[in-house]
């Protein structure tokens, strides 16, 4: 995918969206290369054939087409509930290598009891905070989102902002959240226009901004002393260890 015509492709399939405002990011004003489309992988919470979670994801990944993204949408059905199988399970190393190539994720999850999915939860969890020694969610970006159906509320995405600090995550202030949202999607599934789908758009256009400014200098922005010091530690002890010949 040339990152250059996607920036510079028309509005496709969004016809909820005013053309003459619907800025493509610019990776030079950024100050970045753009040698690539941002990379971005969408995470859904609910299993239900009429999921809204599941609707607005596609709204989003729509959306992130035309700001130039590449999106990758994972089925969560079929995920195994963690700690039930092994790491092997086709499901697992589905998400595990769609998250290793992504540079941002989209979380969006509805409401349930206050608080996120069992589903959505679960995904997450399949993701681990350190692997080899590397850290596979760190320095990403991540926007969430949720649906409710009734009135408004902020708990699914407050809590999706915590679980986004606990994987090192850097999580965009904006963030979404569609009340009642059985009224804010036609029957063809596509969200319906107003201020809510303008708050999607913006939430959007933000993430691939973040991640065009932050993707290349993430390893520089998550270095930190007190992991380099213990990286100069271990060094000292195998120099220690080499010399005397233990």
């Amino acid at each position: 995918m040339n990152f250059e015509h996607a920036i510079t492709a028309p509005p496709d399939d969004l016809p909820n969206a005013v053309p003459a405002a619907l800025e493509r990011p610019d990776a030079a004003r950024l100050g970045t290369s753009g040698t690539h489309p941002p990379r971005i992988l969408i995470l859904y919470g609910s299993l239900r054939p009429e999921s809204y979670s599941r609707k607005l994801a596609l709204e989003a990944e729509r959306l992130l087409r035309h700001f130039g993204a590449e999106t990758r949408v994972f089925d969560p059905h079929g995920l195994p509930v963690q700690g039930s199988c092994e790491v092997d399970h086709p499901k697992v190393q589905e998400l595990l290598t769609l998250s290793a190539w992504s540079e941002g994720h989209v979380w969006v999850s509805p409401e349930r009891h206050g608080s996120i999915t069992a589903v959505f939860k679960n995904q997450i969890d399949w993701l681990p905070l350190e692997e080899g020694g590397m850290r596979p969610t760190q320095g990403r970006t991540l926007a969430v989102m949720q649906v409710s159906g009734g009135s408004q509320s902020f708990n699914a995405v407050n809590a999706m902002r915590v679980l986004g600090r606990w994987m090192r995550m850097v999580t965009i202030p904006n963030q979404s959240s569609v009340p009642k949202a059985w009224q804010e999607f036609a029957t063809d599934g596509r969200m319906k226009p107003s201020p809510l789908y303008d708050r999607v758009v913006d939430v959007m256009e933000e993430l691939v901004k973040f991640t065009l400014l932050v993707r290349d200098h993430s390893d520089y922005l998550t270095s930190r002393y007190s992991e380099r010091k213990g990286d100069l530690a271990a060094a000292t002890l195998a120099a220690a260890a080499t010399s005397t010949g233990t």
